[in-house]
C-alpha cells in the first residue's frame, strides 16, 4: 500500500470535485450567509444592549429586534439549503467514485487482482467508500467557511482596533489551523492502521462464512471464533485510542477559546482604560468572538476524525492509481478466426518460470488435448491465449496476429473459456448462462444447455430454468456448476473453445455426453482441451504433453 500525506489525499479527493463545482461553491456561499446571521444575532443583541444602557446605537431597538428574527429565520433556510447541497454533491460523489473503482477492477482484472483479499476488496468498495462521505458533506465547504468567516470577523473585530483584530486572526488561525494538524500528526498513521485491520477482518469473515462447512465438519468453529474475538478486540483498542486523541483534542479546543475569549475580554479592557476605544469597543468584539468560533472548532475536530477519512481515502486510491499488468486494447486489429498458434514462448510467475519455449500449432477444425501433472503450466497456457497475463518471450497469435494487437472485445468474442471451477451468480439459471450472450432466446439457451447434458436436470427444479442459484451456486453440485459453464461456452459459440478440465466433476455418461457434443460442434472450431483424463482425450485429434514447463 502507498503511504500519502493527509494533503496529498485531500488533493486527490478534492480534485473530484470538480464536475460538481458549481454546486459546491452554492454550498459554500450558503454556510458563509448561515453563519453571518447567527453570528449577527448575538452582534446585534449587543447593540440592542448598548441601546438600554443609554450608550449610541447603530439602530433602534424595534430595528434591531426585527433584523434578529430575519436572520434567525434565514439561518434557519441556509442551513438546511446548505446541507442539501453537501449531501448532494457527496452522494453524488460517492457514486463516481464507485464507477472509478470498478472500472478500475475491471481494468486490473484478472492479473493484478489474482490472489487479492476479496474480502478486504469488498470493505474498500463499501466501507471506504462510504466513509468518504464525511470528507466531501462535512469537510470542504466548513474548511472554505471558517477560512471566509475568518477573514470577515477579523476585519469586524478589528474595525474596533487593530489589536483586537490580531488577537481574533490568532485565535482562529490557532484554533482551525495549528489544532487540528497537531491532531492529525499525534494520531500519525492510526487511521490508515484502523482500516487496514478493519479491512482484514472483513476478509477473515467472509472466508469463515465461506469455509463454514469444513468448521463444522473439524470442529474448528471455536478456535475460529477466538480468532475472529482478538481481531475484534484489537480493532476496537485500536478506535478506543483515536477516540481519546478525538476527546483530547475537543477539551484542548474548549479550553483555547476560553483563553481567546478572556485574552479579547482583557485587551478590550486595556484600550478602554486608555481612551482607545469606547465600550462598544470591549463588548461586540467579545461577544463576536466568542460567537464566531463555531466554523474553526469544526476544522478543529476534523484532525482526529479526518484520520479514518483519509486512510479510506488513501485505500481508494491505490485502487485507482494500481496500474494493470495487461492493458485493455480498444484501438486494436479486428480478425476473423483462422487458427491460433504459440511461438517460442516462456513465462514466469512471482520470480517462478512456468513456460519454457513452448511452441504449439492450433488449427482450425481441430480438438487439441493437452494433459500434464498439476502445477506443469497447462492452465497458465490457456490464460495467455485468452491474454490475462503478455508472455514474456515469443509471441500468441490468433490468425496469424499478436493477441497484444487484437482489439480486446474481438478477441473476447473469438473465445470461450470453462474454468475447473466455473462461477455462477446469484441469480436464476438462464440468467447465468446467458452471461455469456445477453440477447440469447430462450431456446438458445435451452439448446446450449441440452448440449452441455444439463437440461434434464434442470427441468426436475421446482422453477426450472428461472431457478435461483444461490449465492455462489451454492444450491448446485459441483458437476452441476461445471455444466452451466459448459453450457456458457456452447452459448457464447465462439470458433475458439478453451476448456480447463471441463470433465473434472462429471460421472463417465455425462463426460461422454459432453465430448460427444464437443466433436460434433467441432465444425469451423478450434477446441483446446485440457485435461488429466486419458477418457477425456480421447476426442483429441493431436495431444501434446506439458512437463516442467516444457511441451512434448
Amino acid at each position: 500500500m502507498k503511504r500519502r500525506s493527509d494533503l496529498a489525499v485531500m488533493g486527490r479527493l478534492i480534485g473530484l470535485v470538480k464536475p460538481l463545482l458549481g454546486f459546491m461553491i452554492t454550498a459554500i456561499a450558503m454556510g458563509v450567509a448561515g453563519f453571518l446571521c447567527a453570528q449577527f444575532i448575538t452582534i446585534f443583541g449587543g447593540y440592542a444592549m448598548l441601546n438600554v444602557l443609554g450608550f449610541s446605537g447603530i439602530a433602534t431597538l424595534k430595528t434591531l429586534f426585527l433584523c434578529m428574527l430575519l436572520f434567525a429565520v434565514a439561518r434557519g433556510i441556509l442551513r438546511y439549503a446548505e446541507q442539501a447541497c453537501n449531501h448532494f454533491i457527496a452522494f453524488k460523489l460517492l457514486a463516481l467514485i464507485r464507477d472509478k473503482v470498478f472500472a478500475s477492477l475491471r481494468r486490473l482484472a484478472p492479473a493484478k487482482l489474482e490472489g487479492r483479499d476479496k474480502g478486504d476488496l469488498i470493505s474498500v468498495i463499501t466501507s471506504d467508500i462510504e466513509l468518504l462521505e464525511v470528507f466531501y458533506a462535512h469537510t470542504i465547504s466548513p474548511i472554505a467557511i471558517a477560512l471566509i468567516m475568518s477573514v470577515i470577523m477579523t476585519f469586524f473585530i478589528g474595525s474596533y482596533h487593530f489589536l483586537l483584530g490580531l488577537v481574533a486572526a490568532v485565535a482562529f488561525f490557532t484554533i482551525g489551523v495549528i489544532v487540528p494538524v497537531v491532531a492529525s500528526h499525534t494520531g500519525g498513521s492510526r487511521g490508515l492502521e484502523y482500516r487496514t485491520q478493519s479491512g482484514a477482518l472483513s476478509a477473515f469473515v467472509l472466508d469463515s462464512l465461506r469455509g463454514l462447512f469444513e468448521l463444522i465438519q473439524y470442529d474448528a468453529g471455536v478456535r475460529r471464533m477466538d480468532e475472529m474475538n482478538q481481531r475484534t478486540e484489537q480493532l476496537l483498542k485500536k478506535e478506543e485510542r483515536m477516540k481519546s486523541a478525538l476527546g483530547t483534542a475537543t477539551a484542548f479546543t474548549g479550553a483555547l477559546i476560553l483563553i481567546f475569549s478572556m485574552t479579547m475580554l482583557a485587551v478590550g479592557s486595556m484600550l478602554y482604560q486608555q481612551g482607545l476605544v469606547g465600550f462598544d469597543g470591549v463588548l461586540i468584539p467579545l461577544i463576536a468572538i466568542m460567537s464566531s468560533f463555531g466554523p474553526v472548532v469544526a476544522l478543529a475536530n476534523l484532525g482526529s476524525t479526518l484520520q479514518q477519512t483519509f486512510a479510506a481515502g488513501n485505500r481508494v486510491l491505490d485502487i485507482l492509481d494500481e496500474t494493470p499488468l495487461v492493458a485493455e486494447n480498444t484501438t486494436g486489429k479486428t480478425v476473423a478466426f483462422e487458427g491460433a498458434d504459440c511461438a517460442d514462448v516462456s513465462f514466469t510467475y512471482d520470480k517462478e518460470p512456468i513456460l519454457k519455449n513452448i511452441s504449439l500449432t492450433l488449427p482450425k477444425d481441430k480438438i487439441i488435448g493437452i494433459t500434464g501433472r498439476s502445477g506443469s503450466g497447462k492452465s497458465t497456457l490457456l490464460k495467455l491465449l485468452m491474454r490475462f497475463w503478455d508472455v514474456e518471450q515469443g509471441s500468441v497469435r490468433i490468425s496469424g496476429e499478436d493477441v497484444k494487437n487484437i482489439n480486446t472485445a474481438t478477441l473476447r468474442n473469438l473465445q470461450s473459456y470453462v474454468t475447473q471451477e466455473t462461477y455462477l451468480f446469484h441469480d436464476s439459471i438462464e440468467a447465468n448462462v446467458k452471461i455469456a450472450n445477453p440477447n440469447a432466446t430462450h431456446e438458445q439457451v435451452v439448446e446450449a444447455c441440452k448440449k452441455a447434458s444439463v437440461h434434464d436436470f434442470i427441468m426436475t427444479l421446482p422453477n426450472g430454468y428461472d431457478t435461483n442459484v444461490g449465492e455462489l451456486g451454492d444450491t448446485l453440485s459441483g458437476g452441476e456448476r461445471q455444466r452451466l459453464g459448459i453450457a456458457r461456452a456452447f452459448l457464447h459459440d465462439a470458433p475458439l473453445i478453451l476448456l480447463d478440465e471441463p470433465t473434472s466433476n462429471l460421472d463417465s455418461l455425462n463426460e461422454a455426453v459432453i465430448l460427444k457434443s464437443l466433436h460434433q460442434q467441432r465444425k469451423g472450431k478450434t477446441v483446446v482441451l485440457v485435461s488429466h483424463r486419458a477418457s477425456t482425450m480421447r476426442i483429441a485429434d493431436t495431444t501434446y504433453s506439458v512437463e516442467h514447463g516444457r511441451l512434448s
